[in-house]
């Protein structure tokens, strides 16, 4: 939805309110725009290769390829998002918090469970049994 919300806001009607900045906060938006996109790709290929990892497509042998991995993205230097209208600045500090939440788990993911789970427990003893 987030990227949807933004999609909708700058190549609709975020375009009115760009045009209404001066010359070099207009290039901010547009770079800004940019790094949320970024943002949000990078999030939805961390999800989507986490899906392929637990649906058995992509194997988990201990060892992460690098394309499992959240990868970097630059952040925004508060000055310049201060410059920006104000749904420029709620896209980015929401952008910012779900990288951030899921720069989280992907960092919590290289850590070794504590304990087993259940549910993997189950399975492992129904394969066993067939």
């Amino acid at each position: 939805m987030l990227a949807d919300e933004a999609h909708a806001y700058f190549d609709g009607y975020g375009g009115a309110e760009r045009d209404m900045l001066a010359p070099l906060v207009r290039v901010s938006f547009s770079c800004e725009s940019l790094k949320i996109t970024t943002r949000l790709m990078h999030v939805v290929a961390w999800l989507l290769t986490r899906r392929a990892i637990e649906s058995g497509e992509w194997p988990e042998d201990g060892v992460r390829p690098a394309g499992a991995r959240l990868a970097p993205a630059e952040d925004s230097a508060p000055e310049t998002v201060a410059a920006l209208p104000q749904t420029a600045c709620a896209l980015i500090t929401a952008s910012r918090e779900l990288y951030q939440r899921v720069q989280r788990f992907d960092l919590e993911s290289d850590r070794p469970e504590t304990r087993p789970s259940p549910a993997r427990g189950l399975l492992s003893r129904l394969e066993q049994a067939f």
